[in-house]
């Protein structure tokens, strides 16, 4: 039934998911089945692929994991959400997603990155929100053992990382995502590469803060294995240490250790069988309902 202004209202649990790239998406597959209130806050770090040239020709946000969530929250069944993941293989389009492409464009119609973002949500038929962790491109810079690293795709090819940064340091996060993070019941961290992706987004200043005040549970969901060569021989308790060292808070792990070692968890564990019968991604109806066992 439709509200008096028309629109169909929402239900479930208030449910902020943070990262990027393809585990974000897996997570918001999962969120989606037990609610209709979620807000994706996700990085703009991506500096490779259609995602980089579009960056760095049209001086916008990254918008090759915003398309990702997108889609993982597009309505059932819609063929734009189909039409969003094509990807041109012809001359100058080459490489470039549809999908992509409408963002860039978007961006340039709209403004600024959260009305543009509301735009695709509405096209999309997405319930709920998809926001960028910050409201300008960051450049994601590492100190590992070989020394100074720069740029995402850089960082991802490194071993042996002891902690990232973001540059600018002090990039703004848009006034939504710290809004959804204050009356969220559920702060969602990962799956997805430790450094590229969660902490690309969580580093964010105003995003760090906002899911340390969360009144939520604050649920990291660890990767099914070791991103090669990233965070090659971390365990689950690895994970948490270096989010700890970070300055990221997090109340409980969801893991699945078929695949990743334990070790030494410093929050209590949830442990369960969650990935897909191929074991490369997570389940979306197995996350869900180890989510929601945690809600009550």
């Amino acid at each position: 039934m439709s509200g008096v202004d028309g629109r169909v209202p929402v239900s479930g649990p208030r449910v902020v998911a943070v990262g990027g790239g393809h585990g974000l998406a897996a997570t918001l597959r999962a969120v989606r089945l037990y609610t209709e209130r979620v807000t994706a806050i996700v990085s703009v770090a991506d500096d490779g692929g259609s995602s980089g040239r579009l960056r760095n020709l049209l001086h916008i946000i990254p918008p090759g994991d915003l398309r990702n969530c997108l889609v993982a929250l597009a309505a059932p069944g819609s063929p734009l959400a189909v039409a969003f993941g094509y990807r041109f293989d012809q001359e100058e389009l080459s490489g470039h997603s549809l999908g992509n492409l409408v963002l860039a464009g978007l961006l340039e119609a709209c403004g600024n990155p959260v009305d543009a973002l509301d735009e695709a949500c509405r096209l999309l038929g997405v319930r709920g929100r998809v926001l960028p962790a910050s409201i300008e491109p960051v450049t994601l810079k590492a100190q590992a053992d070989v020394g100074s690293v720069d740029g995402q795709v850089a960082v991802m090819g490194t071993d042996r990382i002891h902690r990232v940064s973001l540059v600018p340091a002090d990039a703004a996060a848009p006034e939504a995502a710290l809004e959804a993070l204050a009356v969220a019941d559920q702060v969602l961290l990962g799956p997805g590469s430790l450094f590229t992706s969660v902490l690309a987004a969580a580093l964010v200043p105003g995003v760090r803060d906002g899911i340390n005040a969360s009144p939520g549970q604050r649920i990291y969901l660890c990767n099914l294995r070791a991103h090669e060569p990233e965070t090659s021989g971390l365990n689950v308790g690895d994970h948490l240490a270096a989010l700890a060292t970070h300055g990221i808070k997090v109340d409980q792990v969801i893991c699945d250790t078929t695949a990743l070692s334990l070790g030494n968890p410093s929050v209590p564990v949830v442990d369960l069988p969650l990935a897909r019968p191929n074991g490369l991604a997570h389940d979306p109806s197995r996350l869900a309902s180890a989510l929601t066992d945690l809600l009550g």
